[in-house]
């Protein structure tokens, strides 16, 4: 079992920036795949960005691409999220999700984003 704790939501302007990080803890070797997800009231959750530990290859939804980027540490203790030119679209709770071996997921507990003016 792996823990994963987010911090770094919070209230933005349209056009401004925040930056998510996740920290990981547990059963981290077999962890194969760290991503971030997004929901809104009403709808289920959406895929905003992932990485794959092996290959390093990266996928992000369309509507984040060129805004957003996934990176984390070495460890694979740490995941981030850098997002730039939000939208009032993009606010919602934000999940950080690893996948293990197994197929295994967890989940963090959420950290809410709000882009208003």
């Amino acid at each position: 079992q792996v823990q994963l704790v987010e911090a770094g939501g919070g209230l933005v302007q349209p056009g401004g920036s925040l930056r998510l990080s996740c920290a990981a803890s547990g059963r981290l070797f077999t962890v194969y795949s760290m991503g971030w997800y997004r929901q809104v009231p009403g709808k289920g959750r959406e895929l905003v960005a992932r990485i794959d530990i092996g290959s390093g290859r990266e996928d992000y939804a369309d509507s984040v691409k060129g805004r957003f980027t996934i990176s984390r540490d070495n460890a694979k203790t740490m995941l981030w999220l850098q997002m730039t030119s939000l939208k009032p679209e993009d606010t919602a709770v934000y999940y950080c999700n690893v996948v293990s071996y197994g197929a295994r997921q967890d989940w963090g507990q959420g950290t809410q984003v709000t882009v208003s003016s």
